[in-house]
């Protein structure tokens, strides 16, 4: 029941979603033909605006974008002529996701085992060599580590391509630049995670009867220690999955972060309106399969309550 209640409740969440960003971005100074390179003459914007429905109240503009979506079309691209705006998410969003998917998989791959081991070996200096390192991957932001990879693996090493998105050679560099970030939060949130259940009484009480430490790892204590890690990871894939502006422009990834901040720059109020309704379903979606995850792991979770 839980479950069902919770899609029930997306469709009108999602519906004041696209409201408010449908209100706000036609609330931007500027209009959509504003960076044309020859200023249009009266009767040429005129034309543009019955062209596209810009000249109706913003209320039969929403109408008709509800009546549009409801067939599952988003409307046309004020920037990329001649395109509509599920052209464009068609082919920015493979990128994107597998760009974020990637990732998304290095940060786990690198965050988890490192709390962990941080976490058991609290105290030492490996410990603090550790979180040093999470802690500077934390505090670097995408657009220093990006060209620092660059420099040292493309054009010194000449390990990796420069730029690009035409193999897998061609995601290492992007990969580790997104998820670099991700996996230092991670690796933190382990660790805290993993501290405070290796002290619950039930897992001091396992360790007096004899069981080995893996097994208290492994068997009893990451079940646990790895829930704020589950939560976290709702909205990290979910940002993502959709795109870093940082990395695609410097990498020249056609991803939708580079399409939804130039849409946002040139006022293309569908493109923008489409991205974000996008963005939101994926959000929406992760955080329920978040919430599924919490109860396979934690049977004492009551989200399932009413």
């Amino acid at each position: 029941m839980h479950l069902l209640r919770r899609l029930a409740l997306l469709v009108p969440l999602l519906l004041v979603i696209s409201l408010l960003a449908f209100v706000l971005v036609r609330l931007a100074p500027g209009g959509p033909f504003d960076r044309e390179r020859k200023p249009a003459s009266p009767e040429i914007e005129r034309a543009l605006l019955a062209r596209y429905h810009l000249d109706e109240p913003v209320w039969q503009q929403y109408l008709r974008f509800l009546s549009g979506l409801a067939c599952g079309d988003f409307g046309a691209s004020l920037k990329y002529r001649n395109h509509t705006v599920t052209d464009v998410i068609a082919q920015g969003l493979p990128v994107s996701l597998t760009l974020g998917a990637l990732a998304f998989s290095f940060a786990l791959g690198v965050g988890v085992p490192a709390g962990v081991f941080a976490a058991v070996r609290r105290g030492q200096r490996s410990e603090y060599a550790v979180s040093f390192l999470t802690l500077l991957a934390v505090c670097v932001p995408a657009f220093v580590v990006g060209p620092i990879l660059v420099m040292t693996f493309a054009v010194q090493g000449r390990l990796f391509p420069v730029a690009l998105w035409q193999g897998p050679l061609h995601a290492v560099l992007p990969t580790v630049s997104l998820g670099l970030y991700f996996a230092g939060k991670i690796a933190r949130l382990m660790r805290e995670g993993m501290i405070q259940t290796l002290a619950l009484p039930f897992i001091q009480t396992a360790r007096a009867k004899g069981v080995s430490e893996t097994a208290l790892l492994f068997r009893h204590a990451f079940r646990l220690a790895v829930l704020p890690v589950v939560s976290y990871s709702g909205p990290l894939l979910a940002d993502l999955l959709t795109g870093s502006f940082v990395v695609e422009n410097l990498f020249q990834i056609p991803g939708l972060g580079v399409f939804m901040v130039n849409s946002a720059l040139s006022r293309d109020y569908p493109m923008v309106v489409g991205l974000v309704l996008l963005y939101a379903v994926i959000l929406l979606v992760l955080n329920l399969l978040v919430d599924l995850s919490y109860r396979k792991l934690d049977p004492r979770v009551t989200a399932w309550k009413p």
